[in-house]
């Protein structure tokens, strides 16, 4: 079986990850979604609620698991029996970001990151764009997946 972890903060869910789960699950047999425990990190959203976003946008899924972690990914990652590392980018400066940890990644395990570059129509979208046009009191319903609008 080839599973795929696709870790984040996903705080929240943006519909450019929804994007990436979805073309990688053509490509992986199971893809877990991994959202990071970070106690340096101030998120806007709780973890229950981060998982629930990500749960409620995949429930007719059966190929996309979600769990919570902390540590290193690579650990992780063979924890969760997972071979491979997925990761969405967006420009030339999350490539130069991702392209740095992967390799990190490779010298510590034989774990392989695998990059989609995300759809055109969602590549402007962030979480810490989202979280500030949550803050802001924006429409952010065009930027999320349907589970974090009804919220």
């Amino acid at each position: 079986m080839k599973r795929a972890l696709f870790p984040g903060s996903f705080d929240p869910i943006t519909l450019g990850h929804q994007d990436i789960i979805l073309r990688g699950i053509k490509l992986f047999d199971e893809i877990v979604v991994a959202v990071g425990i970070n106690a340096e990190k101030k998120y806007m959203f709780s973890l229950e609620e981060r998982i629930e976003f990500i749960k409620k946008s995949f429930e007719d899924e059966p190929k996309v698991k979600v769990v919570s972690y902390e540590g290193l990914t690579v650990d992780f990652c063979k924890k969760v029996g997972a071979q491979f590392i997925l990761r969405g980018l967006r420009n030339p400066a999350d490539f130069e970001f991702e392209k740095a940890i992967a390799h990190t990644n490779r010298k510590l395990s034989e774990i392989e990151t695998v990059f989609l570059l995300t759809s055109s129509r969602t590549s402007y979208i962030s979480s810490s764009i989202v979280r500030d046009v949550i803050r802001n009191k924006g429409n952010y319903s065009v930027l999320v997946p349907d589970s974090v609008k009804m919220h």
